[in-house]
């Protein structure tokens, strides 16, 4: 019997008058991943609900992890549904924080967390129906294990370092060369397709330097959070404290590069899902329509884009394959 599976999800409502009001009290003045667009509504979230529960039943808990506040249409009396606030897990020192990294390390302090779980954004929808073993096989998560190099294109920002930083933990406890041998099976399955080149090409590469993420669903276990937190407190604690994103920052993506330097992941193929970049895709719309994923995520990203008429776009795509409420809207 497969063990109990739930969905954790970040949202936060960028329109919040006190929230803007508390986060400008705290903003420095060179905080990266802070411009106005990564908080903004697209008015997408009851599709991301109707999507669950449409083609993932199966679900065990959602856990909504917000500041404290939520949307006005949520039915926070459903079952299923278990709205966390940042005060619930989070140390109270390290709050107000507008730091997803934050928000996402210590997930395994969440109440009554499942030992499986998937970490979710708020961007990213379930199109078709999907099963357990999507994320998980025999207990163990489903991952694609593809090596990446760090690159970076604007001066400064954070997320090269932080990738870095992930790096530098996982090369402490794992030798590559080991960790290759060992596992080579799963890190040269023929699921990858052409991404077995990328892997072949960083193979003689003595370090880890990255692995490259599709930037869809995570499927993690709470064990992992515990056992890193118990070999680098020091570290996630430290970027605890950071209520912005800062060089010095981790991510979860850590707890799941860890599992696959363990060789404690089952492989995936790279064509279950894909991330858009809205205003540079030109046929999301279309793709959601005619669901030729299983996942998609939308990423949003440029400050420029014309946002109104992209937002109605996609929520007319989303009302042709999801059109009734689900049970978590009121």
């Amino acid at each position: 019997m497969m063990d109990k599976i739930d969905f954790v999800v970040l949202w936060v409502d960028g329109a919040d008058p006190a929230w803007q009001a508390e986060r400008a009290q705290y903003l420095p003045k060179k905080a990266t991943a802070s411009a106005p667009n990564r908080y903004r509504d697209w008015g997408l979230m009851p599709y991301w609900f109707r999507g669950v529960e449409k083609f993932a039943p199966w679900v065990n808990k959602i856990y909504f992890v917000t500041c404290g506040h939520y949307p006005e249409w949520l039915n926070l009396e459903h079952p299923k549904l278990v709205h966390v606030k940042h005060t619930d897990y989070i140390p109270q020192e390290n709050l107000p924080t507008y730091n997803s990294n934050v928000i996402e390390l210590y997930l395994n302090r969440l109440p009554e967390l499942s030992e499986h779980f998937v970490l979710l954004n708020d961007d990213m929808f379930l199109l078709k129906p999907m099963k357990e073993t999507d994320f998980f096989r025999d207990g163990i998560p489903c991952e694609t294990a593809r090596l990446g190099q760090v690159q970076a294109t604007t001066p400064g920002i954070e997320f090269p370092h932080t990738i870095l930083n992930n790096s530098a933990v996982l090369n402490k406890y794992f030798s590559k060369k080991q960790v290759m041998r060992k596992h080579w099976r799963k890190f040269f399955s023929l699921k990858y397709g052409k991404d077995l080149l990328r892997n072949l090409l960083l193979l003689p590469f003595e370090y880890f330097s990255a692995f490259y993420d599709t930037h869809l669903p995570t499927s993690h276990l709470k064990s992992t959070f515990d056992e890193i937190w118990e070999k680098e407190p020091e570290i996630l604690a430290n970027c605890g404290t950071h209520r912005f994103r800062t060089n010095e920052d981790v991510t979860h993506w850590l707890m799941k590069c860890w599992r696959i330097c363990q060789g404690r992941f089952v492989p995936r193929s790279t064509k279950w899902g894909k991330c858009f970049e809205i205003g540079a895709d030109k046929d999301i719309a279309k793709a959601i329509v005619e669901q030729r994923y299983k996942m998609v995520c939308l990423n949003d990203s440029n400050p420029n884009l014309d946002f109104e008429a992209h937002k109605k776009e996609l929520i007319q795509a989303f009302e042709q394959i999801l059109p009734q409420k689900s049970g978590f809207e009121t």
